[in-house]
This record gives C-alpha cells, sequence and structure tokens, in this order.
C-alpha cells in the first residue's frame, strides 16, 4: 500500500494492481468500451473488493505507469490494521 498526496495536502492511500490481475482488468474494461461505444470517467471499473473481513464498492483506476489502483479508504485500513508499506491481499470483483 503506497501514499499520494495532493499538492493541497489531502492523501489518498492506494494499491497497485499490476501483472495478470491487471491485465485481467484491462481486458475488461477494453471489453466494456467496445460493447458500450465508451468509457466510464476516468476508464474507470467499479468493482467490490474485499481485504481480510471487510468489503466495499469502489473503481480501480488505469495507472499511467501500468496496471491499475485501488483507492483503499481509511474506514478500510482501520478495520484491517493496514497502513502505507504494508503488503496487502486483496480480492476484486468486476
Amino acid at each position: 500500500m503506497w501514499r499520494w498526496t495532493a499538492g493541497n495536502g489531502v492523501s489518498w492511500h492506494f494499491l497497485t494492481i499490476a501483472g495478470e490481475a491487471g491485465e485481467s482488468i484491462s481486458a475488461i474494461e477494453a471489453m466494456w468500451r467496445l460493447e458500450l461505444g465508451k468509457s466510464r470517467g476516468f476508464r474507470s471499473v467499479k468493482v467490490q473488493a474485499r481485504i481480510g473481513e471487510t468489503k466495499w464498492s469502489t473503481s480501480c483506476f488505469p495507472n499511467k505507469e501500468g496496471g491499475w489502483l485501488l483507492p483503499v479508504k481509511a474506514a478500510v485500513r482501520k478495520a484491517e490494521g493496514i497502513a502505507e508499506g504494508d503488503e496487502v491481499r486483496v480480492a476484486l470483483d468486476l
């Protein structure tokens, strides 16, 4: 897990989804784009995410460096005892 801080000091925590998992999300996003003739805002993909026992709805966003970014809200981090720098396993349903 890593943290990105905006110029105004607001921080967001993310997991990077890369490798086969990231390629799968890219393939699904491309298929939806072809079927619908357009993509969602920022090419985002709605997902149901689960870390440990905590489930939530969010969106993954394409990463400029490859793969996808999954935002992890404070309530999830607190419930699962995870922080910046931790290696985290996440389950995603698209």
